[in-house]
């Protein structure tokens, strides 16, 4: 008989861990990391991002900003994290381009996250000084093909999307370009407009507001159709410049070996979320379409992202310093 009682008081001690365990996820906060300083473009989306993600789950999602390194810095703290879901990467092609050309990270873009969610994806607008002179590609290929001319172009940095389609662009058109990075497209930006520098392959909310205000010169639209904001601007493509097909994107990450349910549950709530009118709105007022996928679709894409990049560099002899 004591036997007895003493089993069923160890099932009772023992009731609270099974049930904590089978706890439906998710059962507490959700922590979305934004590997970039707060108050940029790839904040406000995410603070978007994490607000309407908060609703649809009806549990609270916290940004947390960890900038440094390019975006490294945020990533390995995420691929450090317990793979249970409650800690994801808000990632952008940044994250592609600069694991791509730094091989030191401490951490693998494929093997050590699980894709979640494409959100959305946008063109890369290339502009330049109104100092240049140059109003097209045609005009920019030639002004590079002359005589003792030093072309130069700008990015947010080593690693950024803004260099390696830069360099990207180099390597299709076969002109000279000397890279000057910065730390930020702001003081980028800056010194374009100034005229100190040239040539900018920019993401469209970074720009947008200094092309209305007729500041810069656009001259196409990377990618092979012409993008609704500047319909009489032409694509790269039209421009004569095959697969140049370069995007900005934003996306969700979550740590390796994430449970493949819970990574789904994520992805069906970020993919019911991006149909509501304020991140639609955004978007498209942004230039940038809304992307809704698999996570293994995702995958897929960002597979052939790193491929693309890793191969740029290699060929391009391209590194951090």
């Amino acid at each position: 008989m004591c036997m007895k009682k003493l089993f069923w008081l160890l099932g009772l001690l023992a009731l609270p861990l099974f049930t904590l365990a089978e706890s439906p996820f998710p059962s507490k906060t959700i922590t979305l990391v934004v590997p970039f300083a707060p108050g940029g473009g790839t904040d406000s989306i995410a603070r978007d991002v994490g607000k309407l993600l908060s609703e649809k789950l009806e549990q609270a999602v916290i940004v947390e900003n960890k900038g440094g390194g390019g975006g490294a810095i945020g990533a390995n703290f995420v691929a450090k994290a317990p793979a249970d879901g409650y800690t994801l990467l808000f990632a952008t092609s940044t994250f592609a381009t600069n694991s791509s050309l730094d091989s030191s990270l401490p951490f693998d873009p494929d093997r050590d996250f699980s894709p979640v969610a494409l959100i959305g994806k946008g063109p890369i607008l290339i502009v330049a000084s109104k100092s240049l002179g140059v109003k097209n590609i045609n005009e920019l290929l030639g002004y590079a093909k002359k005589k003792d001319v030093n072309l130069n172009f700008c990015s947010a940095g080593n690693g950024s999307i803004n260099h390696l389609s830069g360099e990207l662009f180099k390597a299709k058109t076969g002109i000279a370009m000397t890279h000057i990075p910065y730390k930020g497209s702001g003081p980028a930006v800056i010194d374009l407009i100034a005229g100190r520098t040239q040539v900018f392959f920019s993401t469209v909310p970074t720009i947008l507001p200094f092309i209305k205000q007729k500041n810069v010169d656009l001259l196409a639209v990377t990618g092979n159709k012409r993008l609704a904001l500047f319909p009489s601007t032409p694509s790269t493509q039209e421009a004569g410049i095959k697969d140049l097909d370069v995007s900005t994107w934003w996306g969700i990450l979550a740590p390796a070996n994430t449970p493949k349910a819970v990574v789904d549950k994520l992805n069906q709530a970020i993919n019911d979320i991006t149909t509501q009118d304020q991140l639609k709105e955004r978007f498209i007022s942004e230039g940038a379409s809304i992307e809704r996928v698999t996570p293994q679709e995702f995958q897929v894409t960002l597979r052939k992202e790193l491929s693309m990049w890793k191969s740029l560099v290699k060929s391009a002899g391209l590194s951090m310093n």
